[in-house]
C-alpha cells in the first residue's frame, strides 16, 4: 500500500525520503531531550557547589571545605536524576512552561533535597557538609530549573508575536478570556495574537493577563478598535445572558471588524478554550433564555430500552426528536414520514452517528389508516411522538381540506391506533396558535388537541399535549425567509410593526417534548416558559446586523400588512385551562377542557367524511362547531356564544 499524500494536491514523497525525514525528526527530539537533561544536571551541580560557597559567605574555600562538596556531588546528581525521571520532568516542552510545570519542579526539588540529605547522612554522617547547605541548595536549584524554562517561553512568545499580524480584542477578562488568550499565545500556527481585553468589571481596568492589558469596558470597544491593530473581536462570555449579548453585540456591530463568540458554558466540555471553538454569533444567542435544566436521568429512565415511534420524523422537530431519542438508547427507533428525501436524510444521519441503534424507517402518510395499523402491529411502539403536521399559516388558509386531513384526521388515525395497541405514552406536538385560533392551521391543531386530551379519559395510553411558540430555524419559520431576503439584498418583509411571537430553539422544543413525555400522567398541556415575546421587527433588525449590514441603510424593512388568519399577539393558554405547578419553574402546565366524547367522535368522523368528499363548505362549518373560539373570530361573535345556524345544523 502506498503512503497517503502529506497534503492534498502534493505528490507523495518516496518511501526512503519519508523514512529519512522521520529519522531526522527523532534525532532532533533525542538531541533536544539530552540537552534538557544536561542543563538540569548542570544546574544541580552548580546549585550544590554554590550552596557551599554561600554557606561560607562567598569567601575562597579551603580544600577541606570543598572536598566534601565534590565527594557528595555524584550522590546528589544521581538522586536528582532519578527523581526528575520519576516526576516526568522531561515530558514538558519549555516553550509551554506554566504554573503546573513550576509546581512539578518544586515537588521534584523538595524530594530530591530530602533524599540527598538522607543518603549523605548514611554515607558519612554529614561530615564536612553543613546542614544549612540543603535548604540553600533547594532554593538555588528551584530557580535554576524554573527560571530558564520561563525565560525560554517568553523569548519564544516574543519571537512569534513579531510574525503575527492579526490582533484580537477579547471581550471578558474572566476565566474563559484568560484561557483563550493563553491558547492563542501558545498556538504556533495562528496569525492571531491577543492585543487587548475589555471588561465591565472596573476592578480589572488597567490590569494585565499574560501581558495583555485590560483597556476599558465594553462601551470602549469602538475606541479600542480604532486605536489598536484589531482584526477580530471575540466574546469570551460563555455565561452571558441574551440581554447582555444583545447589548454587547449592538456595540460590536458599530465597528468594521468581525465578531465571534464562544459557545455557552454548558457546551464547553472542558475548561480549555481555543480558537477552534469560536463561532459566529447566532440569532439564538440574542433571543435565547437561560437554558432549561431537564432531568436527563428521568428522561433516560422513561425512554431507554423502549420502542419509540416518531411520526413526521424527517421534519425539523421530528428529526431533532430522533437525534435526542437516539442519545438515550431506546430498544428501537421507528421513523415515519411522508417525505422521501427527509426520511432518507435522517436515516443517513442516524445510521452514521448511532451505528448501534436499532433503526427502522417507513415512508408513508399518517392519514393512511391501513399503513399505521400495520406499523403498530409490526413494531409495537411503547412511546409515540406525533410530530407530523402541516403548519404554514397562510398556505393552509387556502388549503382547508389538506390542513384538516393531515392535522386532524392524521392525528385521529395515529391516536386511535396507539390506544388500540396499548402504547404507554402518546405525545402530541401542538402550537400556541391553537389557543383562541384565528386561522385554519390553529383551529385544526386545536381539534387535534381536543381529540387526544379527551381520548385520554378512556384509554390506558397517556395522551400528553406539548405546545410550542415559533421554533427558530424550523422549516417554514420566519428566520430562513429573512436570511434569504437579506442575502438577496432586501427588503426584509414584516407584516406588522407590532407583531410579536414567542421563540424557542429546536433543541429546547424537543427537550420539552421528552420532559413532558416522562413527567406527564395523561391529559396535561405542557408549555415551555419562553420569557417575553419578541417583536418580529426586532428579529429582522438583529438578523440584518448579524449579516454585517445596517438596518434601514443597507437593508430596508418593509411592512406588508397582516395576512389572512394572522394575529399580532399569540397566547400560551386558554382562560378556561387550569394552570398547575410543575417541578420545573421553566415548564408550565395546564389541565385540558373536557368535551362530550360521543359528540366529539361524531363530528370528527364528519370531518373525515367531508375530507373524503372534498366538501370545503362543510369542513369550514364543522371547524367552527368544534372550535367556538375560531367561530367567534370568523363571525365576530363572543367566544362561547352559540355557533351560526348553518354551522350548527351541519
Amino acid at each position: 500500500m502506498n503512503p497517503q499524500p502529506l497534503e492534498p494536491g502534493r505528490p507523495t514523497p518516496p518511501l526512503r525520503l519519508q523514512v529519512l525525514r522521520k529519522g531526522v525528526e527523532m534525532l532532533a527530539q533525542v538531541r533536544g531531550r539530552f540537552a534538557v537533561v544536561g542543563h538540569d544536571l548542570l544546574m544541580v551541580a552548580g546549585a550544590w557547589l554554590a550552596a557551599f560557597w554561600l554557606r561560607y559567605n562567598l569567601e575562597p574555600m579551603a580544600w577541606a571545605e570543598l572536598a566534601p562538596a565534590l565527594e557528595t556531588l555524584p550522590v546528589v546528581l544521581g538522586v536528582h536524576a532519578l527523581v526528575f525521571l520519576f516526576f516526568g520532568l522531561y515530558r514538558g516542552i519549555w516553550r509551554f512552561a506554566s504554573i503546573p510545570d513550576l509546581i512539578l519542579i518544586g515537588r521534584s526539588v523538595a524530594l530530591g533535597v530530602l533524599l540527598s540529605a538522607i543518603l549523605v547522612f548514611f554515607l558519612n554522617r554529614m561530615e564536612g557538609v553543613p546542614r544549612a547547605v540543603f535548604p540553600i541548595f533547594g532554593l538555588l536549584l528551584f530557580f535554576g530549573l524554573g527560571g530558564p524554562r520561563f525565560i525560554w517561553r517568553r523569548l519564544f512568545e516574543g519571537s512569534r508575536a513579531g510574525i503575527r499580524s492579526e490582533g484580537v480584542l477579547i471581550v471578558g477578562a474572566g476565566a474563559a478570556g484568560e484561557a483563550l488568550a493563553r491558547n492563542i499565545i501558545r498556538d504556533n500556527n495562528t496569525p492571531y495574537y491577543p492585543q487587548a481585553f475589555v471588561d465591565d468589571d472596573p476592578a480589572k481596568r488597567g490590569k494585565a493577563i499574560h501581558g495583555v492589558r485590560v483597556l476599558g469596558t465594553c462601551d470602549d470597544i469602538p475606541a479600542v478598535v480604532a486605536k489598536s491593530n484589531i482584526s477580530l473581536i471575540v466574546l469570551a462570555l460563555p455565561m452571558a445572558t441574551s440581554e447582555q449579548m444583545r447589548r454587547i453585540f449592538a456595540i460590536c456591530s458599530k465597528v468594521p471588524v468581525p465578531t465571534r463568540t464562544l459557545p455557552p458554558i454548558n457546551n464547553l466540555l472542558s475548561g480549555d478554550v481555543t480558537l477552534q471553538q469560536l463561532r459566529e454569533i447566532s440569532i439564538d444567542d440574542l433571543l435565547g433564555r437561560e437554558p432549561v435544566e431537564l432531568d436527563w436521568q428521568a428522561i433516560r429512565a422513561g425512554i431507554a430500552g423502549k420502542v419509540v415511534l416518531v411520526t413526521g420524523g424527517g421534519g425539523s422537530i421530528g428529526a431533532e426528536l430522533c437525534r435526542q431519542v437516539a442519545r438515550v438508547e431506546p430498544a428501537a427507533l421507528v421513523v415515519l414520514d411522508a417525505s422521501e428525501y427527509n426520511l432518507y436524510a435522517i436515516e443517513l444521519e442516524l445510521r452514521e452517528r448511532y451505528p448501534a441503534l436499532a433503526l427502522e424507517v417507513r415512508l408513508g402518510n399518517v392519514c393512511d389508516a391501513a399503513l399505521v395499523e400495520r406499523l403498530m402491529k409490526a413494531v409495537r411502539p411503547e412511546v409515540v411522538f406525533h410530530a407530523a403536521a402541516y403548519k404554514h399559516v397562510p398556505l393552509l388558509q387556502s388549503n382547508l381540506r389538506e390542513a384538516v386531513r393531515n392535522n386532524v384526521v392524521g392525528t385521529r388515525v395515529v391516536a386511535d391506533a396507539a390506544h388500540r395497541h396499548g402504547v404507554g405514552h402518546f405525545t402530541l406536538v401542538s402550537t400556541d396558535k391553537a389557543v383562541n385560533p384565528t386561522n385554519v392551521m390553529g383551529a385544526s391543531k386545536r381539534i387535534a388537541e381536543i381529540y387526544c386530551q379527551n381520548l385520554n379519559r378512556f384509554s390506558d395510553t397517556r395522551f400528553i399535549t406539548v405546545r410550542f411558540g415559533n421554533v427558530l430555524g424550523s422549516s417554514g419559520s420566519v428566520v430562513p425567509l429573512f436570511r434569504k431576503q437579506i442575502e438577496a439584498g432586501g427588503p426584509v418583509t414584516v407584516t406588522h410593526p407590532d407583531m410579536q411571537r414567542y421563540f424557542m430553539t429546536i433543541p429546547e422544543a424537543c427537550q420539552l417534548i421528552l420532559n413532558a413525555t416522562v413527567a406527564g400522567q395523561g391529559g396535561e398541556i405542557f408549555v415551555l416558559e419562553m420569557g417575553e415575546p419578541v417583536k418580529i421587527s426586532f428579529l429582522a433588525e438583529q438578523l440584518i446586523l448579524l449579516s454585517g449590514k445596517v438596518p434601514g441603510r443597507d437593508i430596508q424593512i418593509v411592512y406588508t400588512g397582516l395576512r389572512p388568519g394572522e394575529k399580532i399577539h399569540e397566547e400560551l393558554f386558554h382562560e378556561k385551562e387550569r394552570l398547575v405547578k410543575t417541578g420545573s419553574k421553566k415548564i408550565l402546565m395546564a389541565r385540558y377542557r373536557e368535551a362530550d366524547w360521543d359528540a366529539l367522535q361524531k363530528k370528527v368522523g364528519a370531518l373525515e367524511s367531508a375530507c373524503a368528499a372534498s366538501d370545503e363548505a362543510r369542513l369550514r362549518n364543522l371547524l367552527m362547531e368544534l372550535v367556538p373560539e375560531y367561530a367567534a373570530e370568523q363571525t365576530g361573535a363572543e367566544p362561547g356564544a352559540a355557533p351560526p345556524r348553518d354551522a350548527a345544523s351541519g
